[in-house]
């Protein structure tokens, strides 16, 4: 197996692992709740969720790291762009991590009814920090990234453009949330966000099914294989 091989495997192989934060969504449910600061349910599921943020965070920076030495032969500029996108989304999902954390410690210290407001403004913020990092970032990601496979033909051109064209969609929900049209969690926001979910599961599948198509941009870039010696 070349390093080329190697590396779209392991690239292909972190975005998967991005969707195994599917499940926050029903996991973090009960912190919507408005006494859920006062309440005694367990909070295990959260705490799982939380877990769950943190390896999609590592994730996204291991898809950057992974991608970075293939794509800066086609333009360094925008590959770097690229790694500092996922770098800052990673960190902003630490952030809103920490809020929910920082929740749930609340609630395990025997909060008084005082806290509501506190519980409450840190889901907020959890959800400010969401819309940023993991709404409107993977929008830039897209842009980025699609720009570079696209001229590159790393990959079906196919591919790229589902990611370009999923980007104004996901913008405009983002946008839409933020003006305050429709919730994050509205069947509008969802739908729009689809495209661009659909453009990460399809490229993880294609880079470790497939790999990395013959292009200019990896020439000379396979390992030559050791000739062995036929002298007897």
């Amino acid at each position: 197996m070349d390093s080329l091989r190697k590396t779209s495997l392991v690239a292909g192989g972190f975005y998967l692992l991005t969707f195994v934060s599917i499940p926050t969504l029903s996991l973090y449910a009960p912190v919507r709740e408005p006494d859920y600061v006062l309440g005694t349910t367990p909070d295990t599921p959260v705490v799982v969720g939380s877990v769950l943020e943190v390896i999609v965070a590592l994730a996204c920076i291991g898809t950057a790291i992974a991608l970075y030495p293939v794509l800066k032969r086609q333009g360094e500029a925008r590959a770097l762009g690229f790694v500092a996108a996922r770098v800052l989304e990673a960190a902003g999902i630490f952030i809103g991590v920490a809020s929910i954390l920082t929740l749930v410690a609340l609630r395990r210290a025997g909060a008084e009814p005082d806290a509501l407001v506190t519980g409450q403004t840190l889901v907020a913020f959890y959800d400010s920090v969401f819309l940023l990092s993991q709404a409107l970032l993977p929008a830039v990601n897209a842009l980025l990234l699609g720009s570079l496979l696209y001229q590159s033909r790393l990959v079906p051109r196919w591919l790229p453009m589902l990611g370009l064209a999923a980007t104004p969609l996901l913008v405009a929900s983002d946008l839409g949330t933020l003006f305050g049209a429709w919730d994050r969690l509205s069947p509008v926001a969802a739908v729009a966000a689809l495209p661009i979910a659909v453009w990460e599961f399809s490229l993880g599948v294609y880079l470790v099914v497939k790999g990395f198509r013959p292009s200019p941009v990896t020439a000379g870039a396979v390992e030559p294989r050791p000739v062995q010696d036929a002298t007897v």
